[in-house]
């Protein structure tokens, strides 16, 4: 009887760590988990229903409360940004759909920064069983067992993980970093180049190889566009990259 008993707690603990490691976050380089529910602009999708764009999916704690409401006002008026680079935005909380339109509505009342009223143009997704969050890991239990952290997930045109970044619920997102790091991997797909800390856009980039063929490297001759740091460092001119955009 014993024997039974141990076997069937040996089963069930399988069970649950298996399950657990299933729950993992989305690890960078993996396809975006899928999901449908309902949202402020109709039942969607996420991530096909915003095709071949690139994609950021924001999670936030609860509707109405002042870090959350600052933080989609920052995004409306980032739009024109998002749209310049190909980007759709979608939010989602545990908080239902209803909620959502409320909060909304509230939220183009605002007039923040002095900025005159902003229209939300971007879905907020609602998610009351928690499914999508614990698709993406957005229920950290030590923090809340109900509400979703701050969460950034930005995926590219293939619905590929790119980037993952984690708030605390007491402090609001900057939204202008998050667009710095969509620029930087649009640059490095483009060009197959790597970007170096505290890059901006426009700034010189790293070439992960040496610009120089045999004979010039013999010759110690420079390389016009390109300069080295140090003896493992090659940079070229962010000029360079913006001429090829040209």
């Amino acid at each position: 009887m014993k024997k039974s008993i141990l076997a069937i707690l040996a089963v069930c603990l399988l069970v649950i760590s298996t399950t657990a490691q299933n729950k993992q976050i989305p690890l960078i380089g993996s396809e975006a988990p899928s999901f449908k529910a309902k949202s402020t602009q109709g039942t969607l999708t996420f991530p096909n229903d915003f095709g071949k764009s690139w994609k950021i999916l924001f999670s936030h704690p609860q509707d109405f409360t002042p870090v959350c409401s600052t933080e989609l006002l920052e995004m409306a008026a980032l739009q024109p940004e998002f749209d310049k680079l190909g980007v759709k935005v979608a939010v989602i909380s545990t908080d239902n759909v209803e909620t959502h339109k409320l909060w909304v509505k509230y939220l183009e009342e605002v007039n923040y920064k002095n900025r005159g009223h902003l229209d939300i143009k971007f879905p907020v997704i609602e998610d009351p069983k928690a499914l999508a969050s614990k698709e993406y890991g957005m229920l950290h239990e030590p923090a809340s067992t109900n509400r979703d952290i701050r969460g950034v997930y930005i995926i590219d045109e293939n619905n590929v993980v790119r980037a993952i970044n984690f708030y605390p619920l007491q402090v609001g997102r900057n939204m202008n970093e998050i667009i710095r790091i969509v620029e930087a991997l649009q640059t490095t797909d483009k060009s197959m180049v790597y970007t170096p800390a505290n890059w901006q856009k426009g700034d010189d980039v790293i070439v992960p190889y040496s610009p120089l063929t045999k004979e010039e490297s013999m010759s110690n001759a420079d390389k016009p566009g390109y300069y080295k740091v140090g003896n493992r460092i090659w940079f070229m001119n962010g000029t360079e990259l913006v001429m090829d955009d040209k």
